[in-house]
């Protein structure tokens, strides 16, 4: 099969969208398939990149940061893609990329499949001042675009009742994204995790709770941050890894609580780099209410890693309490469930040994493949079914 995947973002961007579509290219490839990207460049030149068609762009960086946006419809590469012939294109964002999926499903008369990644009522803050207009206008965008597609991609069932309450029409299949694993299995050595540890300034013998992703409002960093400064045990730090918009912000409001020698900010950190933070860490923590999956827990829990974090219906089927971590919902909670994992080992064993089982039997990348093929399959066959109809009434055929 030909598959075209439509992202407003690729490598070398980094995030959760991105980690997921290179995972799901890689595993379809493997299954046989023919994988091509089409996505946004980062200037205003449109090139290939092997695979990969970056499309000219301008940035919008005042509506979202890193935002950019395409009016081009009709050059060269889009008619190459044309000219390869895909047999069905998912897209996996909701603007210039999904506009120009349109145009080639349109042209080429094949189903689109729409991944909905994002839980855009979690960033009304960044294009209305009221919020409950804002979910109105999320909702009813949200239906228009989905209209044009075959079939829907929920990663959670939080999402799936989300867009069924939009009005969503489209069939609805619920696939956890997967992962590729392979990379947080192996430790860190004594030595490394010592010599990683000097060059953060983090005490040797601290225990260390580590917080994965983009440093923006919607995160939340602010509640780890505030009930870190509360917990009462002086022999625990805080690494916070990744970059955004609300870094400056939080390593001021870390310095405001007196716990800036305790907390330790890294940036931006390379993909290939990001497993060792994982396994110098002893939990994985995390406040965020604006995750559709939280790709970061995973390879979290992968990482032996158990989890800390704020209660939320789309870690219900990631994160058990009392099994591979725990959900919190007050400081009570956090400071509770922390002494809990930190301070009993044979518990922590467990939830730690807990953590890898279920990442692996549920969010490997093979099955999340696997899975996302047999809907291509049924989207084919759902869209030549209704080709078919719209056939036979513009024939009058009775």
């Amino acid at each position: 099969m030909k598959i075209l995947i439509t992202t407003e973002w690729y490598s070398p961007v980094i995030n959760g969208v991105v980690t997921s579509i290179v995972n799901l290219k890689k595993s379809l490839e493997q299954s046989g398939h023919e994988v091509r990207i089409l996505t946004l460049s980062n200037q205003t030149k449109s090139y290939i990149n092997n695979d990969v068609m970056y499309i000219s762009s301008l940035g919008i960086g005042k509506i979202y940061p890193g935002a950019r946006v395409t009016l081009f419809k009709n050059c060269k590469y889009l008619k190459q893609i044309a000219e390869w012939k895909p047999d069905i294109i998912h897209s996996q964002c909701e603007f210039s990329t999904f506009r120009l999926a349109k145009h080639l499903a349109k042209r080429l008369r094949i189903p689109i499949v729409h991944t909905y990644h994002t839980v855009y009522e979690d960033y009304t803050h960044y294009f209305s001042p009221n919020q409950k207009w804002g979910k109105r206008m999320v909702a009813i965008f949200s239906r228009k675009v989905l209209n044009h597609a075959t079939y829907v991609i929920a990663p959670t069932e939080k999402v799936s009742k989300l867009l069924q309450g939009y009005g969503v029409k489209q069939p609805i299949k619920i696939i956890p994204t997967g992962i590729d694993l392979s990379s947080f299995q192996q430790e860190n050595s004594v030595q490394m995790n010592n010599q990683m540890r000097r060059s953060l300034h983090i005490a040797e013998k601290d225990h260390l709770l580590i917080f994965v992703g983009r440093l923006a409002k919607e995160k939340n960093v602010e509640e780890v941050l505030g009930y870190f400064s509360r917990i009462k045990h002086n022999n625990i730090s805080l690494l916070i890894v990744g970059d955004g918009p609300h870094r400056d912000y939080l390593e001021s409001y870390a310095k405001n609580l007196n716990i800036e020698d305790k907390v330790t900010f890294t940036g931006m950190v390379a993909p290939g780099d990001l497993p060792s933070y994982y396994q110098l860490a002893d939990i994985f923590v995390s406040s965020s209410n604006s995750e559709t999956q939280g790709l970061t827990y995973i390879e979290a829990l992968a990482s032996g890693l158990p989890a800390l974090c704020r209660k939320d219906p789309c870690l219900e089927s990631v994160v058990e309490d009392g099994v591979n971590g725990w959900l919190f919902e007050s400081l009570e909670e956090f400071e509770r469930y922390l002494d809990n994992m930190l301070f009993d080992k044979n518990n922590y064993h467990n939830l730690s040994t807990n953590a890898i089982q279920k990442a692996h039997d549920n969010y490997s990348s093979s099955a999340f493949a696997k899975n996302i093929e047999s809907v291509y399959y049924d989207a084919i066959s759902l869209y030549q079914q209704k080709e078919d109809i719209v056939y036979v009434n513009q024939s009058g055929i009775l």
